[in-house]
């Protein structure tokens, strides 16, 4: 039984709750109402009490990352730099619409996603970034004023109104988001104080909080601003969850402060820490310095990390650096050759790049040089608040291989973007992006409108173009590929008429009349991204267009998709497809020439080509 419920934990983390047995002893359980709203195409009640997040509209959160979509994903060209071999993806549309639509496609295989969501601080230029519900509404929707306007609880939980629309926000997203992840992928969020709570919560919720790596603590202003608190908030911070086996890689450790002044056989040391923060037996005693006599104690507070005959042993063989001053502390021989490890644990805390760092700590900018490196990009203050390249970078090379796939769905100016091809650029990786972002209008006061863009979206490609273009013309790895191109892929309405998907709710002459089930302004290709999606095909695979007995045939990554959508296709034209032996074939349903060549699709297929999968749509 208890088997059964870790596997249920692991596949619905967000189902996990804990209860007692008759001894009074903490025991893992599963949240069945949980389970069925999870589980459900509409809302569940669930009566019970229990700990956990709530806030009204969770219900309706939870089912509409359930929901499934009809929407499909379209290629432009025109906007896209070096589509046809290209890697990177640039989805244009809503985020949630757009992570529903890749699911299947993207299935386990992201191993970074890395996002800056609005903080809801109601500040913010770009985005909406104000999620406040009116009171009247929000006590409305928690049950706290009836139809007629009377309260019915005496004390309102008022704070619930300015949190509650942005939890609705990001939860289905980063319930969504969590199937993207490789077992070992790890997703880092931006956020503020306003939220950072309630998001550490949902997170521990939807991943697990066992899968919680950490929390990164970034200066991102020098200047402090007025509050009325005296306190000037000039962090942020950066949340880190992994799905399953999620860890970073730790810092390449090096030697350069190893040295052998007195020439130990053992080779080059450092003088380490000799202490302990927590006492582990018998360690708190007095040690004597074999050759003055001297006596030492642990440091204040702290005691030793061996034990009496552990320590003896380590001054025998003469690992104890002990000091030359009676009021000095005893030091640990730590030999390089000894290191049991390449890596060492990155610090949770990110350092200014002016700042002492040690090995361990990574070196990020503040904000104002954030801003300061794309107005020289791109010629004007484009873009409010970008992050530095320098942070989502690091990110990188903490939570990425080299050929690893890394996503930001709120990509904002795309500095995920530019921080990927900065990496591989540096080190000759062969990452891939897909940054998703919603073509929201900008105001024609801001700068970004007097510079000729009209959305976020066009700023972001614009963005990666130029990022592009400098890591070109910049210093790079041998071994870099100089994938410096991107796919974009909008979201629309399905290529299929209404009476594709829901065929009862039209009488029979509308079904007579919509022999043709493709809307009229879809391409070839249009259909060809629709088939990749529902068949979970890679969206990036090379994709090329042969003439073929005078029609478009398009070959996805040389035979493992092949797909004609022309009318008029003959006996002929299907043998020589069927020659040629495809892993899959699609054909547009009335796109034969005569319904004798239809009924023998199969059959060619199946006597040509048998490993063939034949659809039409």
């Amino acid at each position: 039984m208890s088997s059964n419920i870790r596997k249920l934990i692991e596949i619905f983390p967000s189902c996990a709750t804990v209860s007692y047995d008759e001894k009074g002893r903490p025991v893992q359980k599963i949240d069945f109402d949980m389970l069925k709203q999870v589980l459900a195409d509409d809302i569940v009640d669930g009566p019970v009490e229990r700990y956990r997040m709530e806030w009204p509209g969770k219900r309706a959160a939870i089912l509409e990352a359930n929901l499934s979509t009809t929407k499909t994903l379209r290629p432009d060209r025109a906007e896209s730099k070096s589509f046809d071999q290209t890697k990177n993806i640039f989805i244009e549309g809503d985020n949630l619409d757009a992570l529903k639509i890749v699911q299947e496609s993207l299935l386990g295989s992201v191993k970074l996603i890395y996002i800056d969501p609005p903080y809801n601080t109601g500040t913010d230029l770009v985005y909406k970034d104000d999620f406040r519900a009116t009171e009247s509404s929000y006590l409305s929707s928690s049950d706290q004023r009836d139809s007629y306007g009377a309260r019915l609880v005496a004390n309102t939980e008022s704070n619930g109104r300015f949190h509650s629309d942005w939890l609705s926000m990001i939860y289905p997203r980063l319930k969504v988001a969590r199937n993207l992840l490789s077992d070992d992928g790890i997703i880092a969020i931006s956020i503020d104080e306003n939220e950072r709570s309630n998001l550490q919560k949902i997170c521990d919720e939807i991943f697990g909080e066992s899968n919680f790596i950490g929390c990164f603590v970034w200066k991102r202003r020098s200047g402090a601003m007025d509050a009325v608190s005296n306190l000037s908030e000039d962090h942020e911070y950066v949340l880190m969850y992994g799905k399953k086996e999620g860890k970073l890689n730790g810092v390449t450790r090096t030697f350069e402060k190893y040295q052998n002044l007195d020439n130990d056989p053992r080779g080059p040391w450092i003088a380490d820490n000799l202490s302990a923060g927590k006492p582990g037996g018998d360690t708190h005693y007095a040690i004597l310095d074999p050759i003055t006599g001297s006596e030492f104690w642990p440091p204040k507070g702290r005691f030793w990390p061996y034990s009496r005959t552990t320590m003896a042993q380590k001054i025998k063989e003469g690992r104890v650096i002990f000091p030359k001053s009676p009021t000095g502390t005893p030091m640990l021989k730590r030999f390089a050759s000894e290191a049991q490890r390449d890596t060492i644990p990155v610090s949770s805390w990110i350092e200014r790049p002016s700042a002492s760092a040690n090995q361990s700590t990574i070196s990020v900018p503040m904000n104002s040089a954030a801003t300061k490196a794309m107005i020289d990009l791109m010629g004007g203050k484009i873009f409010s608040f970008p992050k530095p390249v320098e942070l989502i970078e690091a990110l990188v090379v903490q939570a990425t291989s080299k050929d690893s796939l890394v996503m930001d769905f709120f990509a904002g100016s795309a500095t995920t973007a530019e921080a990927v091809l900065a990496r591989n650029a540096k080190d000759g990786g062969s990452r891939r992006y897909i940054l998703v972002q919603i073509p929201e209008e900008l105001e024609a006061s801001s700068a970004a409108f007097q510079a000729g863009f009209r959305t976020i979206a066009d700023v972001s490609k614009e963005r990666i173009r130029l990022s592009g273009a400098k890591a070109l013309e910049g210093e790079f790895h041998p071994d870099w590929n100089r994938d410096v191109g991107f796919r974009v892929l909008k979201v629309d309405t399905s290529n299929m008429k209404d009476v594709y998907y829901s065929p009862e709710q039209f009488d029979q002459g509308d079904l007579l009349s919509s022999v043709e089930n493709v809307k009229p302004d879809r391409t070839g290709e249009d259909l060809l991204f629709q088939v990749l999606v529902d068949w979970g095909v890679d969206l990036t695979l090379p994709i090329s267009c042969d003439k073929l007995y005078n029609k478009s045939v398009f070959f996805v990554d040389g035979n493992t998709l092949v797909a004609c959508f022309e009318a008029g296709i003959s006996e002929e034209l299907v043998k020589e497809l069927a020659l040629r032996e495809p892993l899959r074939v699609v054909f547009r349903d009335n796109g034969f020439v005569s319904d004798a060549v239809k009924i023998n699709v199969e059959q060619i297929f199946r006597q040509l080509s048998p490993g063939t999968e034949v659809k039409t749509i």
